[in-house]
């Protein structure tokens, strides 16, 4: 009975642990973006960023495409079906810190051999007997050296990296929603701006007939009139598969049939965009690793590492043991009672001698990993911080395009105007009519896509920060359809 308090007194006052403490790692972000000079960006000093970017472009139908795909789709609801799956591994590291207690019983019916070399049921083996049995049994491992905390740290570091996959999941579930969403907007922009154009070149061709009648224009020119609706109408298919396509992509980003966004999705609007004066707040650099669930998941990753080192340290300490039993053992059930009591109790312990190399090899291992675990960190980090960078320098260079690319659509119109005022009263050819109208058709629709890549390069910006998980400070729950 001394030794069990003593051995128990030894296991409660046990606080150190084998290996390194995990620190957390510098991450060597700057102060300051290099790409934000722009009215469009603004560097809050608190490093706080929009939580709910997607309101900040003004469109409903946008905001209740996210809100439901967080708590849809498949994918994040695989996450956070890995994550549980996690945390239920971290119980069962963290049962190992305390005893265990286990009861049974049996019953059974023998005849020893009279011929053997013994008979603990000393009836010769000239009979059979039954033996009654009911034990409570208790073990419980000192963890003197701190290798099972080191265990159960891991076990939790992995559930921070389940967490941190989850949310970023869910941030590539929500920028994938946004961006089929505004290039959806854009597709179905281009295609009206398409059939406005493909009326006005129909116009074109019916004034040429009437031209040709009355001996003011050529067969040539009709055919190259009617050549030239041909063209635009050859436009639209591609437009309206790329609709339909971009449809089904958010139907399955919210875990829906094909078409099931049709009628929701089926009116014409503007690209969705930001107006100015609004800001994008960007914080400062050094906050992306509070944000970012990919450096946040690395960080996690290097700590399990870490505490997997001290593991493989605490198995060359010995490892003690306590255990006891408490029971009952009769050959009559009548006789069951205080006099048919037994017990035994006492420490026990393993000390490894020879492995072979075994454990060594483990060590090895483990801080060989601990090692490609720190080179991640700082790989992960740097990413960000040329991602965030990138992405910043495309919206600037877009903004510029998209400046251009107005202006020559703002001309190309007026110019259209002239030229078709021109022609009806015979003051230019019918290739200066076309040829304005199919310049003016690619600028329009390239002012149309240069709008759309602006609003998807704040959408890009937004993701490169780490923001908008933080909208769903919980796992989100959703209903498999």
């Amino acid at each position: 009975m001394k030794a069990w308090i003593l051995f128990t007194a030894l296991g409660l006052a046990g606080c150190g642990s084998v290996g390194s403490d995990f620190q957390r790692p510098r991450n060597d972000l700057g102060q300051q973006w290099r790409q934000a000079a722009h009215a469009r960006f603004a560097a809050s000093e608190d490093g706080a960023i929009e939580q709910r970017w997607w309101d900040s472009f003004g469109d409903a139908t946008l905001s209740s495409l996210l809100q439901r795909a967080a708590g849809a789709n498949l994918d994040v609801l695989a996450a956070g079906s890995r994550l549980e799956q996690s945390r239920a591994a971290r119980g069962v590291a963290g049962a190992a810190q305390g005893p265990s207690l286990g009861a049974n019983g049996s019953y059974g019916r023998a005849r020893n051999s009279a011929q053997g070399l013994s008979d603990p049921s000393r009836l010769n083996g000239q009979s059979a007997y039954s033996l009654w049995q009911a034990n409570l049994d208790a073990a419980w491992e000192l963890d003197l050296w701190g290798r099972v905390r080191r265990e159960v740290e891991a076990a939790d570091a992995r559930v921070d990296v389940a967490l941190e996959t989850q949310r970023g999941v869910l941030l590539a579930v929500l920028a994938e929603t946004a961006r089929d969403y505004i290039e959806l907007r854009g597709a179905q922009q281009t295609l009206a701006i398409t059939q406005q154009l493909l009326a006005i070149a129909r116009h074109t061709l019916s004034l040429t007939r009437i031209r040709l009648q009355e001996g003011a224009a050529a067969q040539l020119d009709e055919a190259e009139a009617t050549a030239h609706v041909a063209t635009i109408e050859a436009r639209l298919p591609p437009l309206q598969q790329r609709e339909a396509r971009l449809g089904n992509a958010l139907a399955l980003l919210l875990a829906l049939p094909p078409q099931a966004l049709q009628a929701e999705l089926a009116a014409t609007r503007d690209v969705p965009a930001m107006a100015m004066p609004a800001q994008v707040q960007l914080g400062v650099p050094s906050s992306l690793a509070e944000r970012r669930p990919d450096i946040r998941r690395a960080e996690a990753q290097l700590h399990a590492a870490t505490a997997n080192v001290g593991v493989a340290h605490g198995d060359f300490y010995p490892r003690i043991t306590l255990s006891g039993s408490v029971g009952l053992q009769a050959m009559q059930l009548s006789d069951i009672g205080w006099d048919a009591k037994r017990y035994a109790f006492g420490p026990g312990f393993s000390v490894p001698l020879f492995d072979g190399g075994r454990l060594r090899g483990n060590l090895h291992l483990r801080t060989a990993q601990q090692q490609e675990a720190a080179i991640a960190y700082r790989q992960t980090v740097l990413a960000a911080w040329h991602e965030v960078e990138d992405a910043l320098s495309a919206y600037q260079a877009n903004e510029r395009r998209q400046a251009s690319l107005a202006e020559a659509v703002r001309q190309g119109r007026r110019a259209l105007d002239s030229v078709e005022l021109r022609y009806r009263q015979g003051g230019t050819d019918l290739l200066n009519v076309l040829h304005v109208q199919n310049t003016l058709l690619n600028n329009e629709a390239a002012l149309v896509d240069s709008r759309a890549t602006a609003s998807l390069s704040l959408v890009h910006v937004y993701k490169a920060l780490g923001g908008g998980w933080q909208a769903f400070s919980t796992p989100p729950q959703g209903s498999t359809p």
